[in-house]
């Protein structure tokens, strides 16, 4: 992917958090850090007298960590746990989109289109400009479709400019929409059948460099700020006032915290804390497919759902020269909700048949390299239940809930769209702060919206930063690290920092994965990664492609064992 250098300038004022400093040291997820707040919340429950804080937040997903960060940069003391490790649920398994909510539009959501352009532009401009950047989105129009399916998505793209202009968001970061020649069209999507090319749409949404990188990102800069992040760590019991924890890594017995309120930010679980929430689970699936197969695009190419006017799979160039292909929106076949979905053949073949109808040569099964496949939170509001309706029929809109007794400060926020994450967290915290003014504590106000995370121009960590420290770094560094590229190689704790985590193929295809040695060092000792599946399946996305995540398992392994853990 080309590189999109994170410009200083993002166009909007960042504030000081209320009355909180950020603490680069602080910022650093380690596997000692982790150790000694286990060891410390662990003493203290064993005494009798468990810690207390203002809030924990109970699952580290996009979710999760954005209100760790909403509420920590208020000054409130936080714990943020989960079960497994940061990004670990739905929040790895999207299409990497910032949605501008083109899509709700079309169904009536003008709400969640307005704010999705909203905080879209926010992502761009303030939070998170090192990992979100603008991708040519196009329509090629073409005879074998529709009326109906040529001329809505020009009405829908001019919409978009508009929710754009609405949001604030500059024509710098998203250009306008265009009508473009068949040679553009060829240009950004090589793959396209040509014979019945009459032009093409083009706009221009927000597209992650990856989600599991900016939910990393929240979890560091919530850090910095003061919070106590335990991943691994599972509730194994919560109610309003306190929770009760197990170390996931460790054979140690249960522990308690008691809190001011809990946050449940489980997603498609959150029934398992709340019996009031019932989550209806809609399955997204994607398929990895090596991008020189679809002519390495620089574009997304957009291919109508047949019989529908407002749903469409996409062919997404990503990083490691890789195109994910998606997305469906099926109900799973069963009411078991697993940590890790499985991709039916079902949804191969469904996704293959939509693409294949707007490309010149179609792709088989032999050419997806890897799949994944996500459950999106979506709530079953009164009058849904029973419907037998699609799952792409329900509402994106999210809920937050309080319980009641005992509790009574037990809230929950799921459903939503990761584009909204923020705005989410925001709306979640103020009913968290109303909670604890009830105590004589006084929360201040919220400052997410010009808050830049680390890694952005002008965060904690990259303050003092020059532009021209970047160069002569690898690209795909700098698109995932942003303005701390050249610390993650200084601070690397094995030799050849920029040497390639390891090699696929022999002879002349014998090439290189385009990941450097630095990247797992800083995973391990800033990003708080303590096994080789942290590692190469959610702060890397190596372990997508099975030949891949082969070639790389021994580095991952060399740069733990030289952090003292386990391998």
């Amino acid at each position: 992917m080309p590189l999109h250098l994170p410009f200083r300038q993002t166009g909007r004022t960042a504030a000081a958090p209320h009355t909180v400093a950020f603490d680069t040291g602080g910022s650093h997820l380690s596997a000692d850090r982790r150790r000694i707040d286990l060891a410390a919340l662990t003493a203290a429950s064993d005494r009798g007298t468990p810690e207390h804080v203002d809030l924990v937040v109970i699952g580290a997903g996009v979710t999760g960590t954005g209100v760790a960060l909403d509420a920590t940069t208020r000054g409130l003391d936080v714990l943020l746990v989960d079960a497994h490790d940061l990004a670990f649920g739905t929040s790895r398994w999207s299409s990497k989109l910032a949605h501008g909510g083109l899509r709700y539009l079309a169904t009536g959501d003008v709400g969640i289109a307005r704010r999705s352009a909203k905080e879209r532009g926010i992502l761009m401009e303030t939070s998170a400009p090192h990992l979100v950047h603008a991708v040519p989105q196009v329509v090629p129009v073409q005879d074998r479709y529709s009326l109906a399916n040529r001329i809505l998505p020009r009405l829908g793209f001019f919409a978009g400019d508009l929710l754009r202009v609405a949001a604030g968001t500059s024509s710098t970061t998203l250009p306008w929409s265009c009508t473009v020649s068949p040679k553009t069209v060829r240009r950004l999507c090589p793959a396209v059948e040509t014979d019945d090319l009459r032009f093409g749409y083009v706009n221009y949404d927000g597209q992650l460099i990856d989600d599991a990188r900016l939910v990393t990102d929240l979890a560091r800069t919530a850090a910095g700020y003061g919070a106590r992040v335990l991943t691994h760590t599972r509730a194994v019991e919560a109610h309003g006032d306190r929770v009760v924890l197990q170390d996931g890594l460790g054979t140690g017995s249960p522990f308690t915290v008691t809190a001011g309120a809990v946050v449940n930010a489980t997603g498609v679980w959150a029934g398992d804390l709340d019996p009031q929430v019932t989550v209806r689970p809609s399955r997204g699936t994607h398929l990895v497919v090596d991008a020189a197969v679809v002519g390495d695009p620089d574009g997304a190419l957009t291919v109508p759902v047949p019989g529908h006017t407002n749903r469409f799979c996409f062919i997404l160039p990503e990083q490691l020269g890789r195109c994910y292909i998606g997305i469906t929106d099926e109900e799973p076949d069963s009411d078991d909700i697993p940590d890790v979905p499985e991709v039916p053949d079902a949804d191969v073949d469904w996704i293959l048949g939509v693409v294949n109808q707007a490309l010149h040569t179609d792709l088989t099964t032999g050419d997806v390299i890897g799949a994944y496949a996500g459950l999106r939170p979506l709530v079953e509001f009164a009058g849904d239940a029973g419907a037998g309706g699609s799952t792409a029929d329900l509402s994106r809109e999210h809920v937050i809930l309080t319980g009641t007794g005992q509790d009574a400060r037990l809230v929950t926020v799921t459903g939503g769209k990761l584009t909204e994450y923020r705005l989410m967290a925001e709306q979640t915290v103020d009913v968290v702060a109303g909670l604890l003014r009830e105590d004589g504590e006084a929360p201040g106000p919220c400052v997410t919206d010009r808050l830049p995370l680390v890694g952005a121009p002008d965060s904690g960590p990259c303050r003092d930063m020059q532009a021209t420290e970047l160069i002569g770094l690898p690209t795909s560094l700098i698109d995932r690290f942003g303005w701390e590229a050249p610390q993650v190689v200084a601070d690397c704790i094995v030799d050849r920092p920029l040497d390639p985590v390891g090699f696929v193929g022999d002879g002349v295809g014998r090439r290189a994965v385009d990941t450097v040695r630095a990247e797992f060092s800083w995973h391990v000792t800033r990003e708080g990664a303590v096994t080789v599946d942290d590692l190469l399946d959610r702060r890397s996305r190596i372990g997508l492609v099975e030949t891949d995540r082969a070639a790389c398992e021994e580095t991952a392994r060399e740069v733990l064992r030289a952090a003292g853990l386990p391998a």
